[in-house]
């Protein structure tokens, strides 16, 4: 059974000769990436673990009409959100679409902001087993009760090198890393050893678009104020008529969670708002918390006005450096 399991995990080299613009949430991606795909005479494939899903458009801020008029752009609108979309089906796509672009004569430039993509991208990944939802939700139901705390326990024994890495309140990564020992015999800190060097080829091309903290979060709060001008409670609502219930990870996405909970009564629109800048910030935080992590990242520092027709000659100026 181990080694059926073994078999049917897939491994996924890093994607070559691409060249990738990330940055956190709110940062300008977009605008830049357009400017710097028309460049390069590249296609975009999006790096937003978010903008997978249909329907989902005004929270995750996707491309517009004109923005696809401009540059095709791929990675967007796959599966429904009720839908679990998992890292490997998310590489198994992009790999398609690098191939395809190329074949057209065109290059590859990424954009978008999550980390764990970016990095999979960079140094590969393997997949793992499947996910096995009963002993997830088991997993899930005892640290509700004990505290995950019992989970990173449990895998400091089987796992150390992984317990350590990990939080211990993370219990999603927790629970993934138990759930891969229990379905394979294996330490998940063993499959992802290979993948943890850097690849030289690729530091000239990766760039983070980086703010100074207060114009950061004063662009999040505009962003998040737009977001909800542009008709967020609405859209979340449509969506909920049509599916019924939004996928665990779809619901999770920020300003998704907190309408909500507004649509559910417990709280109301300003309080909604209010706590989709504060977790909007965290995430944003915690995304340039990843990006340090990678040595390939190049940091582009930034100052408003945000010009993306000099970023993006300027990207190209650090690259060819």
């Amino acid at each position: 059974m181990i080694r059926e399991l073994t078999r049917a995990m897939k491994t996924f080299q890093p994607i070559e000769d691409a060249w990738y613009l990330t940055g956190p949430t709110a940062s300008g991606k977009s605008a830049v990436g357009l400017e710097l795909a028309q460049r390069l005479n590249a296609e975009i494939i999006s790096m937003d673990s978010m903008a997978v899903y249909r329907g989902m458009n005004i929270g995750t801020a996707k491309p517009t009409a004109v923005d696809l008029q401009q540059v095709p752009q791929h990675g967007i609108d796959l599966v429904d959100p009720t839908t679990e979309y998992s890292v490997a089906e998310y590489l198994e796509a992009a790999h398609h679409d690098a191939e395809r672009i190329r074949e057209r004569g065109r290059q590859v430039l990424f954009v978008g902001g999550t980390p764990l993509y970016l990095k999979a991208l960079l140094r590969g990944l393997c997949s793992g087993p499947a996910a096995d939802w009963q002993l997830r939700q088991r997993l899930t139901a005892e640290a509700n009760v004990s505290g995950a705390e019992v989970l990173h326990q449990r895998l400091s024994q089987i796992d150390p090198q992984a317990a350590e890495k990990l939080n211990p309140q993370d219990t999603r990564r927790l629970i993934r890393a138990l759930e891969v020992y229990d379905q394979t015999g294996e330490p998940i800190s063993d499959y992802q050893q290979q993948f943890q060097e850097p690849r030289d080829d690729l530091r000239r091309r990766v760039f983070v678009l980086n703010w100074p903290r207060a114009q950061l979060h004063q662009r999040i709060g505009q962003r998040v104020d737009q977001m909800f001008q542009s008709g967020l409670v609405a859209e979340l609502h449509q969506l909920l008529d049509r599916f019924g219930s939004l996928s665990r990870t779809a619901g999770q996405a920020v300003g998704y969670r907190e309408v909500a909970q507004l649509l559910r009564g417990e709280c109301d629109l300003a309080t909604a708002m209010e706590n989709t800048k504060i977790r909007t910030r965290r995430l944003a935080r915690r995304q340039l918390t990843w990006f340090r992590s990678l040595v390939e990242c190049r940091w582009i520092e930034l100052a408003e006005p945000l010009a993306p027709i000099q970023l993006a000659g300027q990207i190209l100026s650090e690259a060819a450096d």
